[in-house]
């Protein structure tokens, strides 16, 4: 390339910026959810606390590159979508992972061992991201049919909620805890097995709750993926 050349290339970047791979940018976030998420469903499945100290450790990197990617767009002059979906999308994958980590803190906090209901949503947590994450990946060549994945992803959050309410209904189902403390011989165990049960199904249901809150985020996730396939496809 002549010199001349070199120097217009120069002059036309400075005033018109080549455009960020915004499409990479979010591939990126989505690729280390899935990654955290999959360790996330691990620790639901075993309770080992080294799973989930990976899970928060994961959670520090994600906002670190949502923190990258929103420097990348204030500066960006120009992007391949609006401004807007693009905040909304680096906002919405990061809330998933936000919602894995404080999830574990939960954990830990009420010194609980996860169950099967959590397991079950946090692999539907999974599933729905792994949806996100080739929804987003489709953008850049097969817009149209991304919108099957954020259907996808919204689908995981139904199914979410409908293992959310199974838990709710096995957890204060307590007859027969209820006839079981009835034939203590002993009133203050039975009066103290009966408060420990209380304490331990406000607790799990606390937990099943905060699931259900990341699953929401995302089904926000998703609403935003098919915002973008509207207006790009």
């Amino acid at each position: 390339m002549s010199t001349s050349n070199t120097a217009i290339s120069r002059v036309v970047d400075r005033v018109f910026p080549r455009m960020p791979d915004f499409y990479g940018l979010i591939n990126a976030q989505c690729e280390l959810v899935c990654e955290a998420i999959e360790i996330f469903v691990r620790y639901m499945e075993t309770g080992d606390p080294e799973l989930g100290e990976r899970v928060r450790a994961m959670e520090k990197e994600g906002d670190e590159l949502k923190a990258r990617n929103m420097e990348v767009l204030s500066r960006a002059f120009a992007t391949p979508m609006d401004r807007e979906d693009i905040y909304r999308a680096i906002m919405t994958i990061d809330e998933i992972l936000n919602y894995a980590k404080t999830t574990v803190r939960e954990v830990e906090a009420l010194r609980l061992e996860p169950d099967q209901y959590m397991a079950d949503m946090a692999r539907l947590i999974l599933d729905g991201s792994r949806s996100l994450r080739e929804g987003y990946a489709k953008l850049s060549s097969s817009p149209a049919s991304a919108d099957t994945d954020a259907a996808a992803a919204r689908k995981a959050e139904r199914s979410t909620e409908k293992v959310y309410r199974a838990a709710l209904t096995e957890l204060f189902d307590a007859d027969e805890y209820i006839h079981a403390l009835s034939k203590k011989k002993k009133a203050k165990d039975a009066e103290a097995n009966a408060m420990a049960y209380v304490i331990e199904m406000f607790k799990r249901r606390e937990l099943y709750r905060h699931l259900s809150n990341a699953a929401d985020r995302l089904e926000h996730a998703g609403g935003v993926l098919h915002d973008i396939v509207v207006q790009v496809a």
